[in-house]
Order: C-alpha cells, then structure tokens, then sequence
C-alpha cells in the first residue's frame, strides 16, 4: 500500500508540472495572442486556471469520492484533458505557418515606413513656396486611439490560428468518443508458429485487454463484450491485464458478468499494471471466483501439445510481486512450444532469451489517441499495436477493449483480437 502511495504522488507531481506548463502555452496562444488587456483577458485566465484545477482534481477525485461523484468528474475532467491534448498538438503544428504569416506581416509594415515617413516631410515643408513652414510637426497618433493596421492584422491572425485549433480539436474529440464508447472491432489474425504440434493446429484464443472498469466504464459494456467473446466460440480465453481502475468493492458487481465467459479450455487472467493501484490480491481471489485461472509466473500443459504461461505485470516489482519469466517455464519439456500471456509487450525481450514461442499482450492501447501512440514507443515498448517481432520472436499486442482516462480513441479503436495459431 505504501508503494501504491508513493507511486501516485510521484504521478501527482509529474501531472501537475506537464498540465500546469501545457495550459501555460495555451493561455499564451488562446487568451494572451487574441485579446487586449482588461476584464475578457482576465477572465479567460481564471478560465484556465480552473481547468487545470478540474485535471488535477479528476487525477485524484476518481480514487477518493464516492462513484457518482467520481463519475461527474471523470466526465469533465477527462474530456477536457483531451480536448487539452488536440490543442496543444494542432498549435503546435500550427506554429511554423503562424510564424511566417507574422513575419510577411512584419515586413509589409516595414516597407509601408518609409513611404509614410517621406509623405509626412512632404506635407511638412510643402507649403506655399517650398520652404520649410514654421508651423508645428502633425502629432503621433494618441495612445488611446484605434490601433495600428498591422496590430489589428496580428490580433487577426492570433484569432484564426485559435479558432481553427479550438474547432478541429472539438472534432476530433467527438469523433472519438464515438470510437471509444462504442463496440470493440473483432479483429482475427492467423499466427505460423513453427513448431506447432499438429494437436494444437487451428486452436483458437480470444485475447481481451484493458477493460479498465472504472467510473466511465460499467457492467453494461462488460455484458456487451462478454456476448462478443462468447461469440467466438474460442478454445480459450486470454485477459491480459488492466482489467479494472478500482477495487474490489467498488468494481465487483461491474466485472461479475466475466463469471459468463465461455469457452472450450477456460478463461487466464495475468495483472496489468492497474491492478496494483487497484489491490491486486484481492483482484486475483475476485476472478478467480468469477471462474478464471490466473497464471502467475506459471506454466499449464494444453490439451495437442502446446503450453501456456502468464507472468506478472512489471509494476509488480514496486509491490513484491514481479514477473518471473523463467519461474514460469521452470521445469518444462522444451519439445513443446509455449504461448506467453504479459501484459506489456516490454517482457517479450525476456521471454525471448527463454525460448518462448508466442507472446500476447496489451498495455498500449495502440496508442489510444494518435499521436500518442510516438509517446507509447519512445516508453521503451517495442511493439505498439498488431503482430510483430522482438528478438526473432512474433508478439501480437492487442490495441485493448477500452480505454484509460479520456473517453476517447483516435486512431486507434478498441479491439478484441481472436487469434489462430497454424503451423508453418
């Protein structure tokens, strides 16, 4: 528990740094660039200055109110958050054709100058005969009075660049949702391995991942894709982790319809790492109870000839409860292959050195919302989304049934992937 509290005020302290200097920017593109000083200035700030406070009570408000509450913020918290990311992704991109925008702006006004500068000696010393009058020079323009052209044209384009960022961000964002809410894509690949046994030719695992019940996720999509699964009519089924955003308490009447799962040689569970700030070990009796066989750090012999291992999630480390790679396949006969269950597409350079056959996992969310999904890569995941190779071993990961935080998926929808092994 101490570890689970160290680990979120570090994630405390780390979101309140990037949002308050993300929201910084926005403040200085959105309300800075686009308005004069006085009272619709200042009121914009506070805007900002009260969204920062919704992101960071969202962060903090989902783990201590009570679930209503903790829903009516996670709504308006996170579709903030991501309406906070498009924009300052598109400002961004925007920022190199806003700047040669200001300086052709800058350098038309340079060259009206001197133009100005000869038509005012003109009107000065042309009077009469040509001399120079005694009268005196025509004053500069009051402080108080309109603003120049070049002002105005700059106030203009601050305007424009905001608008369209504000407009495209709220599109995005709304397409999104839609991808996010709705029904996870069944997705079915075909995967060679090349010392399938012919016992275990055409098995079929339906692979599920980051669920994430929790306050914006319930026991209606829970139904929802338990249906989808069943459907399959899989020889297994394989929960890679993140199942939930809660405890026990909180959560079990939205997970009990996994107790309905159905399939030919049963449903395996591994953590992710949001069961360990959930409570893990009261996670792992619960679905055990609702019927599913969790494999931690172990191996079970499958009916043709195939293995199949599971191993902790790598934040189980910070809880002693690491994964063990080598624990799991201890003792195994090395004529059979094995499919491993991880979380993390990460474990798979380990379970390479080990000779593992197969790694499925999920923890990506293929990104969730691109381009994110660059972010999730430079995390030292090797593989963010579909089948590839780490090591010389294929690793199929999963882009995940739901979603973390925002209700949102951008490119990168929810799936649930049936996977079907065939020999070389």
């Amino acid at each position: 528990m101490a570890s689970a509290v160290g680990q979120f005020l570090v994630f405390l302290l780390v979101a309140l740094s990037v949002v308050t200097g993300v929201h910084y920017y926005l403040w200085r593109r959105l309300v800075r660039d686009t308005t004069e000083p006085g009272r619709v200035r200042r009121v914009l700030t506070w805007v900002l200055v009260g969204l920062v406070v919704l992101v960071l009570s969202t962060f903090v408000g989902t783990r201590l109110l009570p679930h209503a509450i903790a829903t009516a913020l996670s709504w308006a918290g996170y579709l903030w958050l991501a309406v906070m990311f498009y924009l300052l992704v598109l400002l961004a991109l925007l920022e190199i054709p806003a700047l040669i925008a200001r300086r052709v702006l800058r350098h038309k006004e340079q060259n009206k100058a001197p133009v100005a500068e000869l038509v005012g000696a003109a009107v000065i010393g042309g009077g009469g005969g040509g001399g120079i009058s005694d009268g005196p020079a025509e004053e500069s323009p009051r402080s108080d009075g309109p603003p120049p052209d070049g002002h105005i044209r700059r106030l203009f384009l601050a305007r424009a660049v905001a608008i369209t960022a504000g407009v495209a961000s709220v599109g995005i964002v709304g397409a999104g949702i839609g991808s996010a809410l709705g029904m996870p894509q069944l997705k079915r690949i075909q995967i060679p391995l090349a010392r399938l046994p012919r016992g275990a030719q055409g098995m079929r695992i339906a692979l599920v991942s980051d669920l994430h019940l929790g306050p914006l996720v319930g026991i209606d999509r829970t139904k929802r894709i338990v249906e989808m699964i069943n459907g399959m009519e899989a020889d297994l089924v394989a929960m890679v982790g993140d199942l939930v955003d809660g405890s026990v308490e909180e959560l079990g009447a939205a997970a009990a319809p996994l107790g309905d799962l159905r399939s030919g040689l049963g449903t395996f569970f591994v953590t992710g790492n949001h069961e360990y700030y959930s409570g893990y070990q009261e996670w792992i009796e619960e679905v055990a109870r609702l019927g599913m066989r969790p494999l931690r750090n172990e191996r079970i012999e499958l009916p043709g000839g195939l293995d199949l291992a599971g191993v902790n999630d790598p934040t189980g480390r910070g809880f002693g409860d690491a994964p063990d790679v080598g624990h799991a396949l201890a003792g195994r006969d090395p004529s059979r292959p094995v499919v491993l269950l991880a979380h993390q597409p990460i474990v798979a350079h380990d379970a390479a050195a080990h000779g593992v056959d197969l790694q499925l996992s999920g923890h990506t969310h293929g990104g969730q919302m691109v381009p994110f999904n660059l972010i999730v890569r430079a995390a030292q995941q090797p593989l963010v989304s579909g089948l590839g190779e780490v090591d010389g071993m294929p690793v199929y990961v999963t882009n995940g049934a739901g979603f973390w935080g925002p209700p949102v998926r951008v490119g990168a929808p929810p799936d649930v992937t049936l996977v079907e092994l065939h020999a070389l």
